[in-house]
C-alpha cells in the first residue's frame, strides 16, 4: 500500500463530497443523503489522517532544527529528544490509519444470530454446550447489548441439545464473527467416578441478522410445517399445533422453533433464523471466491474446524487459531476474560489483512 498517495486519495474525496453536499440536495434526494452518508462515515478516517500528517510535518520541522548545526546547541538537543518520543509514536499512528482504510466488511455493524449445539460427548457436551450459551450471554450483558433468547431445546439434565438467540448491540457481529467453529472442552464430569478426563465438544455458529432488504425469500420456496411442541424426553409441553418448522426448499436449510405458545411467534424467529443463514451462505460464497485471491481471515470459520479448548482441570483456554492460552478459565466463563480472546482475534486479522496489502 501507497500510504501517502492513499491518504491524499482520501482527503480529495473528502472534500469533493464536502462541496457537493454545500450544494443541497437538487432533485435526486436518494443520491443525496448516500454521499451525506459517505461524507460522515469518512469523518473519523479524516480526522486520523490529519492528525498522521501534522505529525509528519512536526517530524520534518525537528529534523531540521535538530541537523542544523548553526542553531542553539541547547534547542537542538530539546528537538532531539522530541524528535526520539515523535518518532516512537509514528508507527502506531500509521497502523492506525491504515487500520481505518482496510475494506469493512458490511455485516461487521450488524446484530448477530447466534447458535450453541452439542457435539459429540453425550451429556457432557451437552452441559458444555449451555455453558458456552451463558458465557455468551453474560458477555453480552458486560458489553451492554441484548441477549433475546430464540429457542432452547434442553435435555432435562441441565444441558441443551442446542439454542439460539439473537445479540444486539453496537458492532455485535464484528466482536463475534471469530467464535464460530467447534470448541472443545477437556475435564472430569461429575458423572465420572474414576476420575478420569472426557474431551467433549460443541459448535458454536455466530450469524449476522439479516432484514429483509438484504436476504428476499420467496414464499413458494417454503415448506411451512406446523406442530405440538414437546419437552425433555418428548413429553408433550403444549396442547395446540404451535411449533412451527420452515425448509426453504432450495437450500434445503430447515429452522424449527417450538419455544413460544403462539405459532405466529415462533414463525417469526424462524424467519429471522431462516434470513440469518441464507445471508450467512451467500456471504460465505463471496468468501471463498475471494480466497482464491487470499487465505481467509483467522481461520476458515467452518463450524467443522476446532478453534478453541477449555482445559479445566489446568484452568486453561487456548485458541489455537493465534495460539493465544489464558490461565483464568473461569473469568472466561463468566465472559469478564472473554474479550482478551477477542480483541486478539480482531487485532490478528487486521494484521493479515494489513499483510495482503503490503
Amino acid at each position: 500500500m501507497n500510504l501517502s498517495a492513499t491518504l491524499d486519495r482520501v482527503l480529495t474525496r473528502y472534500h469533493d463530497l464536502g462541496r457537493a453536499l454545500a450544494e443541497g440536495p437538487g432533485r435526486d434526494a436518494r443520491q443525496f443523503g448516500q454521499l451525506s452518508k459517505e461524507y460522515s462515515d469518512m469523518g473519523p478516517v479524516v480526522q486520523a489522517i490529519e492528525a498522521l500528517k501534522r505529525a509528519q510535518k512536526e517530524l520534518e520541522d525537528l529534523e531540521a532544527i535538530s541537523a542544523d548545526k548553526s542553531s542553539d546547541k541547547e534547542m537542538r538537543e530539546m528537538a532531539d529528544a522530541e524528535l526520539r518520543e515523535l518518532k516512537a509514536k509514528m508507527p502506531a499512528l500509521e497502523r492506525q490509519v491504515q487500520v481505518m482504510l482496510l475494506p469493512k466488511d458490511e455485516a461487521d455493524a450488524k446484530n448477530a444470530i447466534l447458535e450453541v449445539r452439542a457435539g459429540t460427548g453425550g451429556d457432557e457436551a451437552a452441559l458444555f454446550a449451555a455453558e458456552l450459551f451463558r458465557m455468551y450471554q453474560r458477555y453480552a450483558a458486560l458489553q451492554g447489548w441484548k441477549f433475546e433468547v430464540l429457542s432452547v431445546n434442553d435435555t432435562g439434565l441441565g444441558g441443551i441439545k442446542e439454542a439460539q438467540a439473537t445479540i444486539s448491540g453496537r458492532n455485535v457481529f464484528a466482536r463475534l464473527k471469530f467464535e464460530s467453529g467447534v470448541h472443545r472442552v477437556q475435564r472430569v464430569p461429575a458423572t465420572e467416578a474414576g476420575g478420569r478426563i472426557h474431551t467433549s465438544a460443541a459448535t458454536v455458529a455466530v450469524l449476522p441478522e439479516a432484514e429483509e432488504v438484504d436476504i428476499q425469500v420467496n414464499d413458494a420456496d417454503l415448506r411451512i410445517d406446523v406442530y405440538r411442541s414437546s419437552g425433555p424426553g418428548g413429553q408433550s409441553v403444549n396442547t395446540t399445533d404451535s411449533a412451527v418448522r420452515i425448509t426453504h426448499i432450495p437450500s434445503g436449510i430447515v429452522v424449527a422453533i417450538q419455544d413460544e405458545k403462539s405459532q405466529h411467534k415462533n414463525k417469526a424467529k424462524a424467519m429471522k433464523v431462516l434470513r440469518a443463514r441464507l445471508y450467512e451462505a451467500e456471504r460465505s460464497k463471496k468468501d471463498a471466491e475471494r480466497a482464491a485471491a487470499r487465505k481467509s481471515q483467522v481461520g476458515t470459520g467452518d463450524r467443522s474446524e476446532r478453534i478453541r479448548t477449555y482445559n479445566f482441570p489446568q484452568g486453561r483456554v487456548t485458541d489455537h487459531r493465534i495460539g493465544l492460552t489464558l490461565h483464568k478459565i473461569d473469568k472466561v466463563m463468566e465472559g469478564e476474560a472473554l474479550d482478551e480472546i477477542v480483541d486478539a482475534l480482531v487485532t490478528n486479522d487486521e494484521a493479515e489483512r494489513l499483510a495482503t496489502l503490503q
